[in-house]
């Protein structure tokens, strides 16, 4: 019992920020998947949050479309990828925790800023910025996949991150556009492979994810580098 609480008091405590359910309206949820699996392989102890405020919009995804009648809540939507274990962001603090991570899906874009409508001019919301900034302030690494690092170019002036490619290249970079406007919000995009993380002297640290047209095991192996990195970074 002793070597069991040894491990536990030396566990990275890593806090990771969802935003909904579905990619197309919050959560990314093989990325908070391959999150949770590669931060359990490496022995973290794990806090799932999300912010209580209406999505932006809900949408049906055997469709793609819109369902106009229909209206959800972030932090609702967030606790069926958590299992139910999950608190307000409001409650999150560099405090309690030596890392944070943020997967991508349009929540991000949605639901945790107004990427997805206002582009270079988008608001990001006041708990997620404030979060970014104290664990940047701190010295913390953060963690960010997909279109989730588009948070990170527009709160923290010079944020060095990556999307993947910055040309389509036939639609295997169907977003690649985002790295324009990661340069236009002030950040330096730095071109990855979708099996790559970045690590970088901010403490951030990005990998590409869905941006790519790719198979399901490279994403995976991308976001398990990132974990990787985050979890080195923590010193723990």
């Amino acid at each position: 019992s002793f070597h069991c609480s040894a491990q536990r008091l030396r566990a990275a405590r890593v806090a990771v920020v969802l935003s909904g359910c579905g990619v197309y309206d919050g959560t990314e949820i093989h990325e908070a998947s391959a999150i949770l699996v590669h931060l359990s392989r490496g022995g973290a102890e794990v806090q799932m949050y999300a912010p209580d405020v209406p999505q932006m919009h809900v949408i049906d995804h055997s469709k793609g479309q819109p369902a106009e009648a229909e209206s959800r809540n972030v932090l609702v939507e967030s606790a069926r990828i958590a299992r139910g274990k999950i608190a307000s962001l409001a409650k999150l603090t560099t405090a309690d925790h030596d890392a944070v991570i943020f997967p991508g899906g349009f929540g991000a874009a949605k639901n945790l800023s107004t990427f997805a409508v206002d582009g270079k001019d988008c608001k990001v919301n006041g708990e997620v910025e404030r979060v970014l900034k104290d664990f940047h302030k701190a010295g913390k690494p953060i963690g960010l996949c997909c279109i989730s690092p588009v948070l990170a170019a527009k709160v923290l002036s010079g944020a060095e991150v990556t999307v993947g490619h910055e040309e389509e290249e036939g639609g295997k970079w169907p977003y690649a556009g985002t790295a324009g406007a990661i340069k236009e919000l002030g950040g330096k995009h730095c071109v990855k492979e979708v099996t790559i993380s970045f690590p970088v002297d901010f403490h951030i640290v990005t990998t590409p994810a869905f941006m790519c047209e790719t198979e399901l095991h490279n994403i995976f192996d991308g976001i398990g580098a990132m974990v990787k990195n985050v979890l080195k970074l923590t010193g723990k």
